[in-house]
């Protein structure tokens, strides 16, 4: 199980680190002086790129405190562990996968080809919600062992680590949403092309917060 879960956090950190690098090659949100002096669109972008940052910031506090919790719990006595449904490394593929579609969907925009990024934004949202029904899915796979009760904490603590992750995806759909239905009714890349960019950022740090959830799940 040890070796297992070594690769398994090799494989992932050397997918999540690849996909980080490429996103943070180019920056269109800084802002551009001459476009802020006559339209004001970079220092919009630059401001949406500040808040999202803002926003990771307190997301990564906010599972850090969890998983603080969780190690600090797994000391009690009535902690017993569980063995975690099968699904979850379907699921996790899943998210890898979504997320290496959404990195082809940001370059799509930065080149600025409409259909390329049409499809993948398209699919990278389509698996997204894959992984949620997945997520779900393990949910009722896990309850059918008789999961439900909550005698053992380890159970409730995953219902609230996988809830609250899940609860971040849906926020980011709500805004690949928006995205999505600007470049399907006819929008340019270029006009979308920093929401997708900040999009994918997300996208990608969820897959990391995920990748540090399943291996500490894993690993007790």
């Amino acid at each position: 199980m040890t070796i297992t879960l070594i690769l398994l956090a090799l494989i992932m950190f050397t997918v999540i680190g690849w996909l980080l690098r490429q996103s943070f090659n180019t920056q269109p949100w800084v802002a551009d002086p001459a476009a802020d002096e006559t339209t004001g669109k970079s220092l919009d972008v630059s401001t949406k790129a500040i808040g999202l940052a803002t926003f990771l910031a307190v997301a990564a506090s906010l599972f850090a405190l969890f998983i603080s919790a969780y190690t600090l719990r797994m000391e009690e006595p009535d902690w017993v562990p569980i063995t975690e449904p099968s699904l979850l490394w379907i699921n996790t593929a899943i998210l890898v996968i979504a997320s290496i579609v959404f990195q082809l969907a940001r370059n799509a925009a930065m080149a600025g080809r409409d259909g390329q990024l049409r499809s993948t934004l398209t699919i990278s949202g389509l698996l997204t919600l894959a992984f949620l029904v997945g997520q779900l899915l393990a949910w009722r796979q896990l309850a059918e062992t008789g999961a439900y009760q909550m005698s053992n904490p380890a159970y409730a603590f995953f219902y609230v680590l996988t809830a609250v992750h899940g609860l971040h995806m849906l926020g980011g759909l709500w805004v690949w949403g928006r995205s999505a239905i600007r470049i399907w009714g006819g929008a340019s890349a270029d006009s979308v092309r920093a929401s997708v960019e900040l999009c994918t950022i997300y996208w990608h740090f969820l897959l990391l917060v995920w990748a540090v959830l399943f291996g500490l799940l894993l690993s007790t």
